[in-house]
């Protein structure tokens, strides 16, 4: 009966893993792309910006939504759902032929992909809870390898010239495929968690429910942290462009670096978080995060920031992780309700952090400005203490 179990619960974790390559498979059906719908909608920058705004906050409604469903009904239907949302939403942008199309395609394309960044990321602390030992970050890991693989495939098919909504078609039927697969693997231990201790649906407003003071923390932390992650992906490499004047093929290399040390730490962070413990996780990587981010700012030449970029991508890599367990572990009732809010707070951060960069690049340098990643890292800093792997206790209203 435990060989069953064990390999029933390996399953899982497979089919857990695959959905979030998937999601960053499916969600670099458009980012990839932007050019492309950019020249075929006509639309400005500045119109761009605001539709890509507009991405986030539907993405935020999508994880709100989400929560109280999967409290409701599980993770495992939600996640299913929203995959084949994402799936057929990826049509919409690249049909779009102008701002009127092209902003309702957008707004579905978030809605979307957050509600499965909530509910990918709830099975993800439910298959963990199962082993008993920190496996998250590598879940996360798999998204990054997800999109990587999505948009070296779009780059091949835009060089080759295949068309792009057969590009984005296959995408969505790949992905349709490999999600009926492995369904039916995906874990329904967060509804016999609820429904074992007696509670099939939360008695109290979520809030009432849990450590309010620790949420606020972790929601804090999140944030934090996200802000640093979307300010690399905003500014990396335009930094070390317009720092030093180099090609922007230079500048790429940057974001490559952040991204595959963000990569490749987040496979092997997790053995190190069940040596050392999660909140030293976060301390030791918003320190090492701090130090990379001071290099890039300090830089003398491109190859220093582009190290710095790359110390920066390694130390971000494993707080996040650590944040949405913790999340997921807070409240054995309203689990959903929590990770929807920590990830909504953690997805403003990334929606801020280049805004914020950029608006305070206008009255000093970019560089100067990327300084306010080292104040948000200082902040998760502060803040790791409260990140535990342990379901907490309800807690008493305050």
């Amino acid at each position: 009966m435990t060989t069953r179990i064990d390999a029933a619960l390996t399953r899982s974790r497979i089919a857990v893993a695959v959905v979030f390559a998937l999601n960053g498979f499916l969600a670099a059906m458009l980012v990839a792309h932007i050019p492309v719908i950019t020249a075929r909608t006509g639309v400005t920058h500045e119109t761009l910006g605001g539709l890509l705004l507009l991405t986030g906050a539907s993405a935020f409604v999508g994880m709100q939504v989400c929560g109280p469903l999967i409290d409701r009904f599980g993770s495992r239907p939600l996640t299913i759902i929203a995959v084949v949302t994402l799936a057929a939403a990826i049509f919409g942008p690249v049909l779009a032929t102008g701002t009127s199309t092209l902003a309702p395609a957008v707004m579905l394309f978030g809605f979307a992909n957050g509600s499965l960044d909530v509910s990918m990321n709830s099975q993800a602390v439910a298959v963990e809870q199962a082993y008993d030992r920190p496996i998250m970050s590598a879940f996360h890991a798999y998204f990054s390898v997800g999109s990587m693989v999505g948009s070296a495939i779009i780059a091949l098919t835009l060089w080759l010239d295949v068309g792009v909504v057969a590009t984005v078609a296959g995408a969505a039927v790949f992905g349709v495929i490999v999600l009926a697969v492995v369904a039916r693997d995906l874990t329904v231990a967060d509804v016999a968690a609820r429904t074992g201790a007696g509670h099939t649906e939360p008695k109290r407003r979520w809030w009432h429910s849990i450590d309010r003071f620790r949420f606020v923390v972790l929601a804090t932390v999140a944030f934090a942290l996200m802000l640093a992650e979307g300010t690399a992906y905003d500014w990396s490499a335009l930094q070390v462009v317009e720092t030093f004047g180099v090609p922007d093929a230079t500048g790429a290399i940057a974001f490559f670096a952040f991204s595959v040390a963000m990569t490749a730490t987040r496979f092997v962070i997790d053995p190190i978080a069940a040596s050392i413990g999660p909140a030293k996780v976060v301390r030791i990587g918003a320190t090492i995060g701090a130090v990379g981010m001071t290099m890039v700012v300090l830089s003398p030449a491109p190859w220093v920031a582009v190290c710095g970029w790359l110390v920066f991508g390694g130390g971000l890599a494993g707080g996040i992780p650590q944040i949405f367990t913790a999340a997921g572990n807070l409240s054995p009732v309203s689990s959903g309700q929590v990770m929807s809010a920590v990830v909504g707070c953690g997805y403003l951060g990334m929606l801020a952090g280049p805004a914020v960069v950029g608006f305070l690049s206008h009255s000093t340098s970019l560089a100067s400005a990327l300084a306010v990643v080292i104040v948000a890292l200082a902040l998760a800093l502060v803040g790791a203490g409260q990140v535990n792997r342990r379901s907490s206790v309800a807690a008493e209203p305050r």
